[in-house]
């Protein structure tokens, strides 16, 4: 007798089996879901390589290969991996998905700090995606699953952005729409509008597939029936994704054209190294200018009305330095216009320090500044440092942590205000809409040269080519060792340079004034989403317990 039924006591009647029949789903007269559709010895392992495969199919959705339809039909596959499954099963399909997906997108952060901490990362942020695989798991039995899709991506895109020590939003679903017409709708609500489309487009395709085939055997009427709603909802989504492109950029207003040149330097070497030769760094950079100041007095290239110089142009504080001090003046005084310098300065206390931007004037020198308000966790500062330690030894080489500036990346630099954000802060929605708001121009100061030609800067380059859809202006890249680059308020390239060479981008691009739906309405609309979401398991426990009560009562009669 089986171990979990109890041997009848003398006298009682013996346990009988259930009357044969075909099984079906609580409270309701339909079969349950009959899962992948294969025999369950073949279940076990086929639903975990099934998620392997779907994440690495949304690798490519992202830059370099840019195949951005791999990310719809990836959530599709997820969505219906998780289908018929409990909780516990869809987190394991989910950290399955995470994993294949993370570790190859991620693999830049490894290339030069070994391979600990990249393993770390790719496994903390596939823990997001093991408790999105959880939710999927739940919510797929409720009406309109594809919405419940769509909102339990955007929830966890939400906290991954955010915690801890400040999130990390690498990866999100919006990010590889670049060049998707569904990169439309950032205008009116941001990186989390294109991913809750993305979401919910592969979550109607889904039901889709879901409807064919469970309507396989009812002919060719029923199936168009069965389909009809799917198939509805994939229409209505391409509908407001052509529409919001045929809108354009028409939420912005021109102000007046700027001549912006863009300086890119480069490096003497890769990797974490690069700037052990902090001088000739500062030299590349400052003889870039001066050879642009040639080349405007000779009348070969328009003068600029200002030029940006990128993040670690100078990591040689130039206040306090006056050899650094001497080479960026005499560049500043040769092109006759102000540069904003990327560099460093000193922190409050004598280990810390700050990652800066400075409005060099050529006729006063060093003004205003921003400060960079989020430093990279285990990059730029190392929380928890004796632990991290026992983890790798690379932490060691941030010996002076960077600390956090307070106010935004706001500045006037020569006729232009700029909205300033550095690296990696590209990637937080609020620190961009902080400085988009009061700004005509967007420029995003980077050093990628710590991740050699890696695919991490071509990854970087979409986060900025949504954020000009997304702010309605144009985005100004400049990189130490590229990619350097001149983005369009409609997402469009119109220049960049090359990896690892010395360029000199100078474009003529119109500033831009007003505020995006996405710009006033904020986070807003994203909380409201993420409120959504948790009310989808909630509600899947409540109507999985009436159908239970129904099917109590109708035995009880």
């Amino acid at each position: 007798m089986p171990a979990s039924l109890p041997a009848p006591s003398r006298g009682a009647e013996p346990l009988q089996p259930p009357a044969a029949g075909p099984a079906t789903d609580a409270g309701t007269d339909r079969p349950p879901h009959p899962g992948l559709g294969v025999p369950p010895r073949w279940d076990g392992w086929l639903r975990p390589a099934g998620a392997a495969l779907a994440g690495g199919l949304l690798v490519l959705a992202f830059p370099p290969y840019g195949l951005w339809p791999l990310a719809i039909l990836a959530v599709t596959a997820l969505a219906l991996l998780t289908r018929g499954v409990r909780a516990r099963r869809g987190a394991l399909l989910g950290l399955v998905f995470g994993l294949a997906f993370f570790l190859p997108l991620l693999s830049w952060s490894g290339i030069f700090v070994g391979p600990v901490p990249w393993l770390l990362l790719a496994l903390s942020q596939a823990a997001y995606l093991a408790a999105l695989g959880a939710g999927l798991a739940v919510v797929c039995r409720l009406p309109a699953a594809p919405l419940w899709v769509a909102a339990l991506w955007v929830a966890a895109e939400a906290v991954r952005s955010r915690g801890p020590w400040g999130g990390f939003p690498w990866g999100r679903l919006a990010f590889s729409q670049a060049g998707s017409p569904l990169a439309w709708l950032a205008g009116y609500g941001g990186a989390p509008l294109v991913t809750f489309a993305v979401a919910l487009a592969g979550g109607l395709l889904a039901a889709l597939a879901l409807a064919l085939r469970r309507s396989a055997a009812a002919g060719g009427a029923g199936r168009l029936r069965a389909a009809a709603p799917a198939v509805a909802g994939v229409l209505a989504l391409a509908a407001t994704a052509a529409a919001a492109a045929a809108a354009g950029d028409w939420q912005t207003t021109t102000t007046r054209p700027y001549t912006v040149a863009v300086v890119q330097g480069n490096v003497p070497r890769l990797g974490l190294d690069f700037n052990a030769q902090r001088e000739a760094v500062l030299r590349n950079h400052a003889g870039a200018t001066l050879r642009l100041a040639a080349d405007a007095d000779a009348g070969r290239v328009a003068r600029p009305d200002l030029v940006l110089w990128p993040e670690n142009a100078s990591d040689i504080d130039p206040v306090r330095n006056p050899d650094a001090r001497a080479l960026i003046d005499s560049a500043a005084r040769a092109v006759g216009v102000p540069i904003l310098v990327g560099t460093l300065g000193d922190g409050p206390s004598a280990d810390t320090v700050r990652n800066v931007a400075i409005v060099w004037d050529p006729r006063t020198g060093p003004g205003a500044t921003y400060v960079k308000r989020h430093p990279v966790p285990f990059a730029e500062y190392i929380p928890m440092r004796g632990l991290a330690r026992l983890v790798s030894s690379d932490v060691d080489r941030v010996g002076r942590d960077f600390v956090a500036g307070t106010t935004p990346g706001v500045l006037q630099v020569g006729p232009a205000t700029v909205g300033d954000v550095i690296c990696f802060e590209v990637a937080y929605d609020g620190l961009v809409r902080d400085a988009a708001g009061r700004s005509e121009l967007l420029v995003v100061q980077t050093n990628n040269a710590t991740f050699g030609r890696s695919h991490e800067t071509w990854q970087q380059l979409a986060m900025g080519r949504l954020r000009a859809i997304e702010h309605g202006r144009p985005v100004l890249v400049a990189a130490t060792s590229g990619v350097s680059a001149v983005i369009e308020p409609d997402g469009h390239l119109s220049a960049r340079s090359d990896v690892f060479t010395p360029d000199v981008l100078v474009r003529a691009v119109h500033g831009r004034q007003g505020s995006t739906l996405a710009g006033r309405a904020g986070a807003r609309p994203e909380w409201v989403v993420v409120a959504i979401a948790l009310l989808g398991p909630g509600l899947a426990v409540l109507r999985r317990r009436a159908r239970e009560q129904a099917v109590l009562e109708k035995e009880n009669g």
